[in-house]
Order: C-alpha cells, then structure tokens, then sequence
C-alpha cells in the first residue's frame, strides 16, 4: 500500500476515533475523570462501542471464556489466530480517556484502512479489546490477558474481590456470562504458537515523549521489578534531648542512608549506560507514636526498583539486602523487608522494532527508541513466547489522572504507523 495512502486513509477514518473517544467520555465520566471498572459497567460500555464500530465495519467478532472481545478482518489464510493488535478497555478510577481504550480504537482504525484500501491480508487481523488489565480493582493486573494465555491461576477467580462492591472475580465474570468452568480448568483461548504477531498502541505513562517532543515512540522492552510493598527499619525510640546521637538507634536517619545508598547504586547503572528508575513511594513513621521530641523507633516504606535488564534487577536485589545489612550494622537498627517480589521484564521483538523505526523513516514520522515503566498486556504476549511490538503515543500530562492527554495528529501518526505494520506483517 502506497505511504500517501496510508495516510489519506487513516484521516479518512479519524472521525471513527473521535465518536468513539467522545462516546467513551460521555459515557464513562464520573464527574471528575473517567472511571470504567474491570469487569463492571464502565469496561462493558467500551466494550459495548467497540463491538458496534466492529460490526459497521464488517468484521467477526466473538468473545473468549474471560470475555476479551476480538474484531477480526479475515485473512486470505484462516489457520491460527494471526495477528492481534490489543490493548484494555478499563480505567483505574478517575482516570483519563485514553489509557488503553487508544489502542483498540487505533486497531479499528488501522483494520478500516486496510479495507478501505482493499486489502485482504495474507491472515487474519483481530482487535481485540481486553478485560481487567489494572490492578486498582481487584488487587491483580492483567486478568483477560492471561486468562485468554491459559494462565490466571484458577484460586484468583475465588481470592481476588472487587475493592466497590467486595464481589469475587468470578462473580463478576459470572454476571458477564463469561465461561468461568474453562477458566476453573485453564483453559486457554488463546495458543501463544499460533498467533504471528502481537501489536499494542498506547500513551506514554510519563513525560519522555513530551519532553523531547517527539510524538511517536517505539517500544524496546516493559520494565519488569524488585519490589518491597511493606518494608520497616525498626530502631529504638527515645527521648530527643537526652540521648546522645552514639546511643541512639534512629530509625529515621537509617531509612535516609538506605535510600541514599540505592541512589547512588541508581547513579552507578546509569553512568555505565543501563536500564534503571527507583522510587521509595511510601516513607513514613508511625502517627500515633512520633513527636517533636522523640528519636523514631520505626520507619514504612516500599521500593520499586525497574528495569528492562534482568542483570541490573539482580544486582539491585543483592543491593537492597546487602546495603539493609551494612547500614543496620552501623546505625544499631533491623531491616525487614521481605516479602521481595521480582516480576520479569518483557523484551520487544527486535526485528518488529526495526520494522517500526523502518516505517516511521518511510512515513516521515519522527521518533525514538523508548522503554516502558509501566505494565502492558503485551508483557504477557512477549513473555509467552509472541512476537510483540509497541507504539507510544505522546501524552503531556501523565497517566492515570483526568489530565491525562493525547492530540489527534499524535495519534493519527501513531495509527499510521501501526497500519503500515499490519500491512507489512500479515
């Protein structure tokens, strides 16, 4: 398909986006931002708009046991499942528009160029809209992804309760007539050996884009984490004016050496040109037992250590316990910092990465090679074993907050892009 052509007809096809994104909005604002529960009414509503666009587009649609919705343009070859281009239909609360829905509504786009331009790919293309992929409603990430994989462990359907409404996973799916027996048994909809190829389109999460004002950003790889969700540095309190600073145990000042010493570890993997971001996104004392006059006996907090490189997360784990050790040897103190938790990084596919950076070079689009921090459903395509690529789209104002933004000509280009790719790969 000729490059002018693709352009001409993802414009053509915009106005698609924009009902689509205002109708979101319209139908899923909760007075302050955009609120679409996972397994809930604001989910279904998206879902509800995607699967009417899909049908005045002519395309198949059906839903797994986990009720993901696919949108397929039938390929030449009906063998296997082809190429799917996903991203979620659910919000965290109070949220932006974009986050997520962009990319099936970018797969609908991309897919109404194909047929405009009269392409039959070689094999099918499904968009396909997923469920429950944050974690602010049931307390576990990525649920229709890894359900459709064969891989959401059967005891979440019972343990994992929406946080409004304190019903189960399964209930919820129950009310949605999704298929919670196949579930039960691991059933997978979806085999990661039979899908070519697995694209995902969505904003950039944070400022990089914006910053280097470039509005278009390929993918390299989804950082996976060490983490510690309920660390303690546990000292002695003491009166704050008679204690000397050699017979105290402070809490406080141990915590701030701990994350100074990280940071300088931070400092170290990034002069030597690694992967790294570190946060300690809780820190506090005890309310009911701090005062003015007062040397802390205890301190909360977490770490979040990411990376793309499974080599710098490990280094940074041994950091963690090893700098938890020397300091609480020299400031008379306890870390407790178990349980650590690792999630793996997942990798994009690198000649779908080339092929990107290929296509944005024949489009004129300008872009760069870019990590995400954040989590996708495309980590868990990449980590079965799928080929996976991601498009960023520029967004000023973050995520997961009402300022959240995209401008159109952002993504246009974005969806440029991904039809190029789909035109290229099936």
């Amino acid at each position: 398909m000729p490059i002018a052509g693709i352009a001409a007809a993802v414009d053509a096809s915009l106005p698609l986006a924009e009902r689509l994104f205002a109708e979101l909005r319209a139908k899923t604002h909760d007075g302050v931002g955009i609120t679409r529960q996972s397994y809930g009414a604001g989910e279904q509503v998206g879902f509800d708009l995607a699967a009417a666009a899909a049908r005045d587009l002519g395309l198949e649609t059906k839903t797994d046991y986990a009720g993901n919705l696919y949108m397929t343009l039938a390929g030449r070859d009906r063998e296997g499942h082809g190429v799917i281009v996903g991203s979620h239909m659910d919000s965290v609360p109070s949220a932006g528009n974009y986050d997520g829905a962009a990319g099936v509504v970018a797969g609908l786009v991309a897919v109404a160029t194909l047929k405009q331009a009269g392409i039959q790919p070689a094999r099918d293309i499904s968009v396909m809209a997923i469920r429950g992929e944050e974690d602010d409603w049931f307390g576990i990430t990525h649920i229709g992804s890894r359900a459709a994989l064969g891989l959401l462990p059967p005891a979440e359907l019972d343990s994992a309760k929406r946080v409004d409404t304190g019903r189960t996973l399964a209930e919820h799916m129950q009310d949605l007539g999704c298929d919670v027996a196949a579930l039960r048994a691991t059933k997978r909809f979806l085999d990661p050996k039979r899908i070519a190829a697995y694209f995902e389109l969505h904003i950039e999460q944070g400022p990089v884009l914006e910053h280097d004002r470039i509005p278009v950003g390929v993918v390299t790889g989804i950082r996976g984490n060490v983490r510690s969700h309920k660390a303690r540095c546990i000292g002695a309190y003491a009166h704050s004016g008679a204690v000397p600073r050699r017979m105290r145990h402070d809490a406080v000042l141990a915590t701030v050496d701990y994350a100074a010493a990280l940071e300088s570890e931070w400092d170290r993997v990034e002069a030597a040109g690694g992967d790294l971001v570190l946060t300690f996104g809780k820190l506090f004392t005890d309310t009911s037992l701090h005062s003015l006059s007062k040397v802390p006996g205890e301190v909360s907090f977490t770490i979040d250590a990411r990376s793309q490189d499974t080599r710098v997360l490990d280094r940074m784990e041994a950091r963690i316990r090893s700098e938890a050790d020397r300091i609480a040897e020299a400031r008379g103190v306890t870390f407790a910092l178990e349980p650590i938790l690792r999630v793996k990084p997942a990798i994009m596919d690198a000649d779908l990465q080339r092929r990107l950076h290929a296509g944005c070079g024949e489009l004129g689009i300008k872009t760069m090679a870019i990590p995400s921090g954040a989590g996708h459903d495309a980590a868990d395509f990449a980590n079965a074993g799928v080929r996976t690529a991601m498009i960023f789209v520029r967004n000023p104002n973050g995520s997961h907050n009402p300022a959240e933004h995209m401008e159109m000509a952002d993504f246009a280009l974005g969806t440029r892009l991904l039809a190029w790719a789909l035109a290229e790969t099936a």
